[in-house]
């Protein structure tokens, strides 16, 4: 492809005039609102544009990514043919490159915290679906991100103001941020098919109206599980410091997975009161990982809360099964048995009142109970009575098992006062 016909092609690329802001030097550019404001589609033609200029690193990133198809890999490919660049960049199953030596590469930020390192020398970073990229993930990319004059782009559709992304970049942007909201109403190829959804939206259900289409925040994630609980929380103020109380011990309870995210709640039992004084997660690591992270945080301990499944034997551990590692290094440990879902956050909803949240040790164990919502079922598109298994369900089904560790414990409690009140020949034996 000749540099005329590059040339050419950039010169005809159309933008929205709100986001003429892309080709701005700043180290952040964050760009949010609702549906059909062309933020995705604006920026991949920008960094298309860029990429094709001068030699660019370029990495697109999201938090979830178990496979190219969930990245924004089609979208740019389906750029590189409507913009005529297709002479110019190169499209591979798992990058882009450029005839110059740009490249393009993607990767999920959650999944691959330790590999995110390897990424320093990009000189532009794209964040798509930003509004779930944890505060975790952004302290592991941010100062990642070194090269000179790098610069990392925002592209969001805004859920709740508690989100970390909204709160970096949105309610407390740095110096050197560019922040522009974008919504339909700026985008001048908004297509009718998409209005007629809008405005279909807009007469049904007015405050989803206003998250999907006008990029606000909302109070909790539609079909939210635990809604009333969490606002009931935040208006008693029972999200605030917790601090950890060196004079009483610490119980962790888990919800295991592997593929899936190990998730771990610290609690303490304190009079009447339930402190969550922590909250870890993390994926494709052993349960000596976790242990030995435990023991960094210098707490007491006393009982592990495992799930049913801990009991049992495997080939991975040499045929033995999670409890027994965890016995073996000198815990003790609980099972909680196998409960249905239903009935554990029924149990759950029970012991939230009680409980008191560390705001910022317990981030994303808050940011699980804040976004654990039932699934839609697909013949009805009302909400169904099972809740969505996504990337938040691991913190609230380790929050389940403390409210069943809870209720396990009041029942041992009430038997054994039952057993002293009326002797054994009164037991629940004779």
């Amino acid at each position: 492809m000749q540099q005329n016909e590059i040339d050419q092609a950039i010169k005809k690329a159309e933008f929205p005039v709100k986001l003429q802001c892309l080709f701005e030097k700043s180290r952040y550019k964050c760009i949010y609102g609702g549906r059909g404001s062309a933020k995705s589609w604006s920026v991949a033609r920008a960094l298309l544009i860029l990429g094709a200029k001068q030699i660019h690193r370029i990495l697109c990133a999201r938090e979830f990514q178990n496979s190219i198809s969930q990245s924004v890999h089609k979208l740019l490919s389906d750029q590189i043919v409507e913009m005529g660049l297709i002479g110019f960049y190169e499209i591979t199953q798992n990058s882009i490159r450029g005839a110059n030596g740009t490249e393009f590469s993607f990767v999920g930020l959650k999944n691959n915290p330790h590999n995110i390192k390897s990424y320093e020398g990009c000189t532009i970073v794209w964040v798509e679906e930003a509004q779930a990229v944890s505060a975790r993930s952004w302290d592991i990319l941010i100062p990642t991100i070194r090269a000179k004059d790098s610069e990392i782009w925002i592209t969001m559709n805004p859920e709740l103001e508690s989100d970390a992304t909204y709160q970096r970049f949105i309610l407390h942007p740095a110096e050197n941020c560019i922040t522009q909201k974008v919504n339909w109403s700026d985008n001048p190829w908004f297509p009718e098919v998409l209005d007629h959804e809008r405005r279909t939206l807009q007469a049904r259900d007015p405050e989803a109206y206003n998250t999907v289409w006008e990029g606000l925040c909302r109070q909790t994630v539609d079909g939210a599980v635990f809604a009333r609980e969490m606002q009931t929380a935040e208006l008693e103020e029972r999200i605030t410091k917790v601090r950890y109380d060196p004079t009483k011990p610490v119980h962790a309870v888990f919800d295991l997975g592997w593929a899936d995210s190990t998730s771990i709640w610290f609690v303490q039992f304190i009079a009447q009161e339930i402190r969550l004084i922590r909250y870890i997660e993390d994926n494709q690591q052993t349960i000596s990982h976790y242990l030995a992270t435990m023991q960094t945080f210098g707490y007491v301990y006393d009982t592990l809360w495992l799930p049913h499944d801990a009991s049992n034997k495997t080939l991975a551990a040499n045929g033995r099964s999670i409890q027994e590692i965890v016995k073996n290094a000198g815990y003790k440990t609980k099972i909680i048995p196998r409960t249905s879902i239903a009935d554990s956050i029924n149990a759950a909803r029970t012991i939230f009142r009680n409980c008191f949240f560390d705001r910022d040790n317990c981030y994303d164990g808050l940011q699980c109970l804040r976004h654990y919502r039932y699934e839609v079922d697909p013949d009805t598109k009302q909400f169904s009575k099972n809740p969505l298994h996504d990337q938040y369900s691991h913190g609230a089904d380790a929050f389940r098992m403390i409210a069943l560790g809870v209720q396990e414990t009041r029942q041992v409690k009430q038997k054994r006062v039952n057993y002293q009140q009326f002797g054994q020949p009164h037991s629940w034996m004779g």
